[in-house]
């Protein structure tokens, strides 16, 4: 009998915190050995000249979703984590969605029923949260949030899904009290609509408008006010999928005003400009997502917010919708900018493409899979069992080929989507190998495993998402005349902590 089930040979191993020359070993589907020379394996993989990473997670992405509009997206779950596990990424954690009137519970039963029989990695789920009704938020979430969903996102846009500044504090007092992570689609909704009310009066209706009227400002004030909320109730928040300056100046400066504010950031604020918009015909709905791309300058910045650490994940956001009538011309074949489908994929290139980075000396190796991989597990309460490679780890890992080269072309995609907006970016560095839970499950470019083999990954409650203990005078009942504003179990500032 072999020790091991698998053993990766020759490879220089990089985690978030080091790079190394070792051999792992890997039995049941869990890395049980780091040594300089192991062998005695079922199967060997030598990694000479390649790197050894962390496999991805993409913690932000649409997958088998209906809009809010009622558009489906184009991935459902097997080719959406088919074409994640192509480019690197082993683990996803795309959405639940519930729309207004719909039990949260109910609508998780109906995303393991579309996920079950078709992802080929692991996945979890983030809930979005569009109705916190009190049975929401006094008896649902809790219950799931034990349950292994520890996170939700919530919008300050969009008519059907937005919350108003209220409801933000009721969903973030609840995070709060039981040990949640909130993410925030921070933009002015009133803002918004104010211009493209005016550009639509005006007859302003090309895809180039659409990034006039998501304004940078709308999205920085938005930021701005959810930090406030956010520092209101003493609860961590994640801030994402952000693209301009303005925004990017609150997050570093709520991080150094020490509170608990996170970013995230994805491949079309590094690739794409509000240019991309402004293509002939309908073509620029192509790169219609919000907040949109902006141009060169807040390319530079977002590159930066990766490099000094405003950014802890780098997620795709893959948004899929074909450019036909069942996606992004649902309204028509000439629809104007509000009625686009909104979103742009990105599942499979979004490692390539941050990767270039590492190419180009913006980041260290150990900075990539900490964006990639390692800071998502630790947000979102999958560490160390995913993000790492160390003992006792599930053994998800991407054999890196740092020479190989591609020329972006849709032909070479995995997805369903019809089309890629980084169509002939030169990219050199790609996965060639990817393991997840010890299964070979693409090599050289073949898909070896079947439908259906992921697993649903149940999140813990994440230690980032704890508290920091510092309540304003006016919620703190020992400051505030004995208001009580909060309850006595958030005040102590252990709500939550023992799962974590």
């Amino acid at each position: 009998m072999t020790t091991y089930d698998v053993v990766i040979r020759n490879g220089t191993v990089v985690t978030a915190a080091e790079t190394t020359q070792c051999d792992i070993g890997i039995r049941n589907g869990k890395v049980v050995t780091l040594a300089d020379s192991l062998d005695d394996a079922d199967r060997v993989i030598d990694a000479t000249d390649k790197l050894v990473m962390p496999g991805g997670i993409d913690s932000h992405c649409h997958i088998e979703q209906e809009s809010s509009g009622g558009i489906q997206s184009a991935d459902d779950f097997y080719s959406g984590t088919v074409s994640a596990v192509h480019g690197g990424t082993t683990t996803i954690i795309p959405f639940a969605a519930q729309h207004r009137g719909q039990s949260l519970v109910d609508v998780v039963q109906a995303y393991h029923e579309l996920a079950r029989p078709k992802a080929v990695i692991d996945y979890a789920f983030h809930l979005i949260i569009s109705d916190p009704t009190e049975e929401v938020i006094a008896k649902e979430l809790p219950a799931l949030i034990d349950d292994g969903y520890t996170s939700f996102k919530v919008y300050m846009t969009y008519d059907a899904l937005r919350l108003d500044d209220r409801q933000m504090l009721d969903i973030l007092a609840c995070a709060r009290e039981e040990g949640a992570m909130v993410m925030v689609h921070a933009e002015n909704h009133e803002m918004i609509q104010w211009l493209t009310s005016r550009l639509l009066d005006r007859g302003h209706i090309e895809p180039r408008y659409h990034a006039i009227a998501h304004a940078g400002i709308a999205e920085g004030e938005a930021t701005h006010r959810a930090i406030r909320l956010s520092e209101l109730v003493d609860t961590p928040i994640l801030v994402v999928h952000v693209s301009d300056q303005k925004a990017i100046n609150e997050i570093r400066a709520a991080q150094a005003a020490g509170l608990r504010i996170y970013g995230e950031t994805c491949p079309q604020y590094l690739f794409l400009t509000a240019e991309d918009l402004d293509r002939d015909g309908m073509e620029g709905a192509k790169y219609c997502c919000s907040p949109p791309p902006r141009d060169d300058a807040n390319q530079q910045l977002v590159w930066d917010g990766l490099a000094n650490g405003t950014f802890q994940v780098f997620s795709s956001d893959h948004a899929p919708y074909r450019f036909d009538e069942t996606g992004k011309l649902s309204a028509g074949p000439n629809p104007p900018f509000t009625k686009i489908a909104n979103g742009v994929p990105g599942i499979e290139l979004r490692l390539p493409l941050l990767f270039r980075g590492v190419k180009e000396g913006r980041l260290s190796l150990q900075q990539f899979v900490t964006l990639a991989s390692a800071n998502a597990a630790r947000i979102y309460g999958l560490y160390p069992r995913k993000g790492t490679i160390a003992i006792g780890s599930d053994a998800d890992i991407a054999i890196w080929d740092p020479e190989a080269e591609m020329t972006v072309s849709y032909d070479q995609l995995h997805d369903d989507v019809g089309y890629t907006p980084y169509e002939g970016i030169q990219l050199t560095g790609l996965p060639v190998t990817m393991l997840s839970r010890g299964r070979v499950v693409v090599d050289e470019g073949e898909l070896l495993v079947d439908r259906g083999s992921g697993e649903f990954l149940r999140c813990e409650r994440p230690a980032m998402a704890r508290p920091l203990g510092r309540l304003l005078r006016e919620v703190d009942p020992s400051r505030n005349f004995g208001a009580d504003i909060l309850d006595e179990d958030m005040i102590s500032g252990d709500a939550g902590q023992g799962a974590s």
